[in-house]
C-alpha cells in the first residue's frame, strides 16, 4: 500500500517542487499548501457530478462511438473539471496578497491542478489491482503531466487577464485553452474503449500531442518566469 500510495502522488509533488523552484519570487508554503488543499477537496465532487452527467448523456452505460467518447471526453471531463478548478483558483487569488506578480498565476493554478491530479492518481492507482504498476507508470507519464500542463494555461491567461489586459477574449482563454487540451486528451485517450484500431492509432497520437503540449507549456513558464526577473 506505501508503495501504491508513492506511486500515485510523487508525480505530483515533483512537479509542484519542480515550478515552486522556477518561482523567481516564491510564495508563502501555507498559501501553497492551501492552493494544493483546495485542488484535493474539489475532486471529489466534481467525480459526483461527472457521474450525473455521465448518466444523462449515456443512460444505457458507456458510450460506444468514436463521436460518443469525445462528447464523454470534453463534457464528462474536462468541461467540469477545469470549471472546478478555475473556480478554486480564483477563491485562492481573489483575496490572496501575494498575488502581486505574473508567474503567481501558474504557480497557483498549477498547485490547484496537482491537487486534483494527486487524488485522482491515488483512485486510480488503487482500483488497478494487479496493474496498478503500469497504471501508475503510465499515469506519471501521460495524466499528471496532463494536469500540470491545463494548470499553466489557465494561470498563464489568468494572469495575462489580471496583470495585462482584463479583455473578453483573455478571459475566454483562461477557461477554453485547459478545456480544449483536456479535452483533446481525453478524446484520443479514451478512443481504444471503442475502436481497438483507432485506438491503437490515437496512442501514437497521444504521445506525439502531449511531447507537443509539453513544449508549450514550457514556453508559458519561461515566459513568465523570465519577466519577473
Amino acid at each position: 500500500m506505501i508503495f501504491m500510495l508513492l506511486a500515485a502522488l510523487l508525480p505530483a509533488f515533483f512537479l509542484a517542487f519542480y515550478i515552486w523552484r522556477k518561482d523567481p519570487v516564491a510564495e508563502p508554503v501555507q498559501w501553497l499548501i492551501r492552493a494544493f488543499l483546495m485542488g484535493v477537496a474539489i475532486c471529489l465532487p466534481v467525480a459526483f457530478f461527472e457521474n450525473f452527467v455521465s448518466r444523462l448523456l449515456f443512460p444505457s452505460g458507456a458510450p460506444v462511438t468514436l463521436i460518443g467518447t469525445t462528447v464523454q471526453a470534453f463534457l464528462v471531463a474536462a468541461v467540469p473539471e477545469e470549471a472546478a478548478k478555475l473556480l478554486a483558483l480564483f477563491l485562492i487569488l481573489r483575496k490572496n496578497p501575494w498575488f502581486d506578480e505574473h508567474f503567481d498565476g501558474i504557480v497557483y493554478a498549477v498547485y490547484v491542478g496537482l491537487g486534483f491530479a494527486a487524488l485522482e492518481n491515488v483512485a486510480y492507482v488503487l482500483s488497478a489491482g494487479d496493474q496498478w504498476v503500469t497504471v501508475a507508470a503510465m499515469r506519471a507519464l501521460l495524466a499528471v503531466p496532463g494536469h500540470y500542463g491545463f494548470a499553466i494555461l489557465m494561470g498563464y491567461y489568468y494572469s495575462m487577464y489580471h496583470f495585462v489586459e482584463p479583455s473578453f477574449a483573455n478571459g475566454l482563454k483562461v477557461f477554453l485553452a485547459p478545456v480544449l487540451a483536456h479535452g483533446v486528451y481525453d478524446s484520443l485517450a479514451m478512443s481504444g474503449a471503442v475502436d481497438p484500431v483507432a485506438g491503437g492509432i490515437s496512442f501514437f497520437v497521444l504521445i506525439y500531442f502531449c511531447i507537443k503540449f509539453q513544449k508549450l507549456a514550457h514556453k508559458k513558464v519561461v515566459a513568465l518566469a523570465s519577466s519577473e526577473k
